[in-house]
């Protein structure tokens, strides 16, 4: 009975030999036997030895992957004898379940349950020699076997056959610098050559199928001997044209087809060897047989039969790698005559037949392609039709912009919408198309290569020649063109497509081809100056992006329509704002980029498209870079006129924008974008204050070397003023820019303080003149400042660490007491406060003044119940009664050294009296008696 289950399980293992589902299956039955039979040995109450469930586990395991192994040793797992009735139904049982599982074949006996299963002892496999590309075992030498076979049967017949190729090529060429023969005898060896090695290729393909060798791994020779003939064929036609004029264009166009065909249908056959070999050597056959008069025109109608073989070739075999080497082939061959002016004819036929060959057979999903992925880009279609395009794009740059050039870039830009249109796989390719575009016009627009002096006719002959911007008809034309074709596909196509960022690319290269070659040909025309026409065309622009956005909204759902919609929305709010800057100064270019960031985040909230949040991050980059550029926006046309002047315009507008941009984004999120906005709010507040102070105190010169003291107190007194509001609004929004800048602008006000205001700007030690009695620099420089800082104390006293509460407080105080000691000086010397003698007088209203402001804090502290004040009130007072006792009292003569000790004690007694009844009142005897 064993034997005979031995033999069904090898019989098993031989019939799924090779079969990995069929192993798995098998792994599956056998499992489940190991759970019946567990099942079994539960039912019947017995115990459940470990080793058993391990050795079943382990036959399993052998059967899926058959390792060499030692043969498990045998358990005996015979359990103790139950009920005869029991153990003979139970065994009943189990075996009808293994039959109803698994029913035996016709050609196999149905297999009989043993009393005891045993684990199938497994044969060893046989080890398996390595070979190929594998490492050998490190105890064997290493095998050259394989080096040899490579070597002899693929390597060699791979050289042998390039070698038969350039040395038939090399061999006209010889022939021809020795003399050796005619023309005529040159080519008909040429072609008797080509003629041979075809012909051995097809006998040696014909006996490789009768001697039946052809599935051994070498290298294909049949293959590579009709490819060197192929190459030779290509070479002998082409000389017989471009050298020798046997051939006239319309009968070289006619073999060179015959022989592409001839080699296509050849590599149906043998295979991409030939092909490689073949086609690739006939795109290299120009440069080997090539003269030294280059005839372009015979070097493209040649190129553009091996190009149609080529892509012909490779989509009927579906080979990219042959569609991807020829189309490089061709892109080289137009770089290579690129700056020869008179070929530039030429040079435009090529780019318009190879691109229209690639579009036929390679871009999936169009004419003879290959099919297309319905939802899916085809990066090989787009990289072909790129390719085409740079090279044109290329040939408009090396030419200067010549006509033809320009053309045939607009011409095979509007066969890239065409082509995009029908196959949503080549979308990506028309992003490429609109970019090399705008790159023309930008070039044409910002180049001095086309300023050529132009003379006056006409009564105006007599005067000097005037620059002028050539081509000017050609690019108008040429950017009304794409502007027109790219912004009606980029509507147009949407709803046509399944891939929702094939409708995003649409609508992207719709809306910024029509604006960016507006604001190039604005540039190239009338370098930014006030220019209605072309504020009339921004408007129409903006018109028609509104309506689009309005009719995409309307529509029913499609996939990217939400997108596009927001796109054609941010474009309608961008040609606005370039309506106002045409139609204005050039310094509203700066004005209107910043007011379309909060137009596009009023429409990235009501449509949340990440994109548009991360648009608004660009332009805050590219108003920040304008005013890095000439912070003056307009040069020296600031204008003189206090605060209202460009300044305003120019920061005052962007920082408004910005802050209504900040407060729209947070909606959403605090995210980069509403931080990066908020950040720009931020410092275009801070440049439009410190600008305009500079422009108010210098007469309108920004860089102005010096600041007074007036000028730095208001700078001062606005960045307190700044952390004043900054501190406010981050207890509202708990947005980190606003924590961060309020610190930034708070350190800054502060250093400025302790350099400004102690040294550099201090009247006693400059010697500036303060201007009037009550409204001078002083109070500019040091009373709005103590009052602006006394406020900053006041409202971080509860946010922010105890130690800047005590260091704005101090600041404060010292502030307070260092003007009203100046004002004192300015009452008794005048606007010049250094240069004359201090008087008793003036040294008695020093102290009188110090008790005066001291009581006056005192009382702000009772009043507020501020400790704090009332400790700088004590300060105060302590420092007056130093100064009269140390100083008043031996410097002070006559009455007012007297005065000045009476004033003293009467107000320390008044501060006494305040103490006593106000904060720390007596308590009665009747409230201290005991009860």
């Amino acid at each position: 009975m064993e034997f005979l289950v031995l033999v069904a399980l090898i019989a098993l293992l031989l019939m799924v030999h090779g079969l990995r589902g069929r192993l798995r299956e098998l792994d599956v039955t056998l499992r489940s036997l190991d759970d019946r039979l567990a099942e079994f040995v539960r039912s019947a109450g017995l115990p459940t030895p470990p080793e058993a469930a391990t050795e079943a586990a382990g036959a399993a395991a052998n059967v899926l992957d058959p390792e060499p192994a030692a043969p498990a040793p045998a358990v005996d797992i015979t359990p103790p004898a139950p009920e005869p009735d029991t153990m003979q139904a139970a065994f009943a049982r189990q075996q009808q379940d293994d039959i109803a599982a698994s029913p035996p074949t016709a050609d196999e006996p149905a297999p009989e349950i043993p009393a005891t299963p045993e684990p199938p002892v497994m044969p060893e496999p046989e080890p398996v020699a390595t070979g190929g590309g594998e490492e050998p075992p490190a105890d064997k030498p290493r095998d050259y076997a394989d080096f040899e076979r490579r070597f002899g049967t693929q390597w060699v017949v791979w050289i042998g056959g390039l070698a038969l190729a350039l040395g038939g090529i090399f061999l006209v060429r010889y022939s021809i610098e020795a003399g050796l023969f005619g023309p005529g005898l040159r080519v008909l060896f040429g072609a008797l050559l080509a003629l041979v090695l075809v012909g051995l290729g097809e006998l040696a393909r014909r006996r490789e199928i009768t001697s039946g060798i052809a599935q051994v791994k070498t290298a294909h020779i049949p293959s590579i001997l009709t490819a060197a003939g192929t190459t030779v064929a290509y070479a002998d036609i082409y000389a017989a044209y471009a050298l020798y004029e046997f051939l006239s264009p319309a009968a070289a166009f006619v073999l060179l087809g015959l022989v592409a065909l001839a080699t296509l249908a050849a590599a149906l056959v043998h295979g991409p060897a030939l092909a490689g070999l073949g086609l690739i050597g006939a795109y290299v056959t120009p440069a080997l047989v090539g003269g030294t008069q280059p005839n372009y025109w015979a070097l493209y109608i040649y190129l553009a039969v091996v190009t149609a073989a080529a892509y012909a070739l490779a989509r009927m075999r579906l080979w990219r790698w042959l569609a991807i080497t020829a189309a490089s082939f061709a892109l080289f061959w137009m770089l290579a005559g690129l700056f020869d002016a008179n070929a530039i004819t030429a040079h435009a036929f090529h780019a318009l037949v190879g691109f229209a060959l690639a579009s036929a057979f390679i871009v999936a999903g169009f004419l003879y392609g290959p099919p297309a992925e319905r939802g899916r880009f085809d990066l090989v279609s787009c990289g072909v039709l790129a390719g085409y395009l740079f090279g044109t794009f290329l040939l408009v740059l090396a030419n200067k912009h010549d006509s033809i050039a320009v053309m045939t870039l607009l011409a095979l830009c509007a066969a890239t919408i065409a082509v995009a249109w029908r196959s949503e796989a080549a979308t990506p390719a028309i992003a490429a198309a609109a970019l090399l575009a705008l790159l023309i016009i930008g070039h044409w627009s910002t180049s001095d290569y086309f300023i050529v002096l132009h003379q006056p006719g006409g009564v105006l002959s007599g005067l000097p020649a005037v620059p002028r911007l050539d081509g000017m008809r050609l690019h108008l034309l040429f950017g009304a063109a794409i502007a027109a074709m790219f912004g009606a596909a980029g509507y147009l196509a949407q709803g046509r497509v399944v891939h929702p960022y094939a409708a995003i690319i649409w609508a992207a290269t719709g809306v910024l081809t029509p604006i960016v070659t507006l604001v190039a040909l604005n540039y190239g025309v009338t370098l930014f100056e006030r220019s209605i026409p072309f504020a009339a065309l921004a408007l129409l622009l903006a018109a028609l992006f509104g309506i689009a956005t309005e009719t995409l909204s309307r529509r029913s759902f499609a996939p990217g329509s939400a997108a596009a919609a927001a796109i054609f929305a941010c474009g309608a709010v961008a040609s606005l704002a370039l309506a106002l800057t045409f139609a204005l100064e050039r310094g509203w270019l700066t004005v209107a980029l910043a007011l379309m960031v909060p137009g596009i985040a009023y429409i990235a909230d009501k449509r949340p498209l990440p994109m548009l949040r991360q648009l608004c991050i660009v332009l805050t980059i590219l108003v920040m870079a304008r005013i890095a550029i000439d912070p003056r926006i307009v040069g020296n046309d600031v204008g003189t006129t206090p605060i209202f002047n460009w300044l305003l315009w120019g920061y005052g507008v962007p920082a408004l924008s910005f802050w209504i941009a900040g407060i729209i984004l947070r909606k959403r999120g605090d995210d980069y974008a509403s931080r990066s906005v908020d950040a720009a709010a931020i410092t275009f507040t801070a440049l439009t204050a410190m600008l305009e102070i500079r422009h108010l105190m210098n007469d309108g010169d920004i860089y102005h070397p010096s600041a007074g003291l007036g000028e730095t107190g208001l700078q001062i007194s606005t960045g307190l003023a700044m952390t004043i509001g900054l501190e406010h609004v981050r207890a509202r929004t708990h947005s980190i820019v606003h924590d961060i800048g309020a610190r930034i602008i708070g350190t800054l006000s502060f250093i400025g303080i302790l350099i400004s205001f102690g040294v550099y700007t201090n009247p006693m030690f400059t010697g500036e003149p303060v201007g009037g009695m009550v409204f001078n620099t002083i109070l500019l420089g040091y009373g709005i400042p103590a009052i602006l800082m006394a406020i900053l104390a006041r409202q971080i006293r509860d946010t922010r660490p105890a130690l800047v509460y005590r260091i704005a407080a101090v600041t404060a105080i010292v502030l307070a007491l260092v003007y009203l000691s100046l004002e004192v000086r300015t009452i008794f010397h005048g606007p010049v406060l250094i240069g004359q003698p201090t008087t008793d007088a003036e040294q008695y209203t020093y102290s009188a003044v110090w008790l005066a402001f001291g009581v006056l804090l005192l009382l702000a502290g009772i009043a507020l119940k501020s400790q704090p004040a009332r400790f700088a009130s004590a300060a105060v007072v302590i420092l007056t009664i130093g100064k009269v006792f140390l100083y008043d009292l031996a410097g002070v003569q006559g009455v007012y050294r007297a005065l000045s000790f009476i004033c003293l004690g009467l107000v320390l007694m008044g501060i006494g009296w305040l103490y006593q009844r106000l904060l720390f009142t007596p308590q009665r005897a009747d409230e201290t008696r005991p009860a």
